[in-house]
Parts: structure tokens; sequence; C-alpha cells
């Protein structure tokens, strides 16, 4: 048996068992009007979680690079490997003692300065100095590092990376970044 009812007759009908009624204009207006609020709430709600993804993935989004001073050139003694703190170029208001970061400071000569990232090659694990051994070694699985920050021996699949480092008016500075982007 064939239906006589059209589109517009099964949307005016009233839900449910018993005869059909037509839905009130009004009813019908506001039912639009919040059908349209959340498709509007929905793609507001993607647009926020789609648009700094893809920012990230292209690669829209810079983490500024800070000049960050460390103590003054006289503060340090030439040869010596120590490691200096200094805040993250971008901490969140939240972070508190994370947004301190480290890296081992050796000073070569009068001038010259070399700033090793703290974190091993192979898997991000601290590596410490150990001045005796005149090493940098990881107490995760072994890895070793030279003084001059290459791989010794162990897993690490590269040397430790480096950050700019320069004397300005007597400071030494650091420039900071999130993840060192040069290798020593």
């Amino acid at each position: 048996m064939a239906s006589n009812l059209s589109n517009d007759d099964i949307l005016n009908a009233a839900p449910g068992p018993g005869p059909s009624r037509q839905v009130d204009p009004q009813e019908k207006k506001r039912r639009t009007f919040l059908t349209d609020v959340g498709v509007l709430a929905a793609g507001i709600a993607a647009a926020i979680v789609t648009v700094p993804a893809i920012a990230f993935l292209l690669g829209l989004r810079k983490t500024p690079t800070i000049w960050r001073s460390l103590g003054r050139v006289d503060d340090f003694k030439v040869g010596e490997t120590i490691e200096v703190s200094f805040a993250d170029p971008s901490p969140l208001p939240w972070s508190g003692v994370t947004a301190k970061t480290a890296a081992w400071l050796r000073r070569n000569g009068e001038q010259e300065f070399v700033a090793f990232a703290i974190y091993c090659t192979h898997l991000g694990c601290p590596v410490r100095w150990i001045p005796t051994a005149n090493l940098f070694m990881c107490p995760c699985h072994g890895g070793v590092f030279y003084a001059d920050g290459k791989v010794a021996s162990g897993p690490p699949p590269k040397p430790l990376s480096t950050y700019p480092v320069r004397v300005n008016q007597g400071l030494v500075e650091i420039q900071t970044s999130p993840v060192p982007i040069t290798t020593g």
C-alpha cells in the first residue's frame, strides 16, 4: 500500500503514535533556529581545534628565540664546563618551575663559549658532566659524549645539540629555543 504523504506532511507531523497534527509555525521557527545555532557552535568548535593544528603542521607558529644572560664573562673559568639555567623562551603561565631549562656551558677561550643541550640525542634523558673523566654521560642507556659534544660510545645517533652563544657587553648570553637546532 503506497503512502500519499508528502515530505512536508512527514516533517510537520507530530512525533509518536496517534493522529498527525500540524506543527505550529512558531515551533518550526524555533527548531530551525536551534538547528542553526547547533551547526554554528559545531563549526566554531571545529575551527578552534583545526586552525591551530593546521598552523602547527604547516610551521606557521614560530616559537620566539630570545637572548638570555647567563652571567658576566669573568664568572666562568677557561676550560670549565658548568650547568647554567635560564627561562624557557615560551613559558606558559602555569609552567611553574618547568619554565626553567638548562644547558652545559663550556668556556674554551677568553671570549669563546659553547653551550650544549642537557638532553641526550638518543631518547632525551638529561646528561651529566663528569669533570674527572672530561665526558658527558647519559645515565639512562649508557650514552657517552666527549667534551666537545661528539659521541664517544653508546646508542646516541648524533652529537649533543648546541645553543648559539655570544658575549655582549661583558655578559655571556645564550639564544634560547625550545629545541636546539644546531649540533656541535
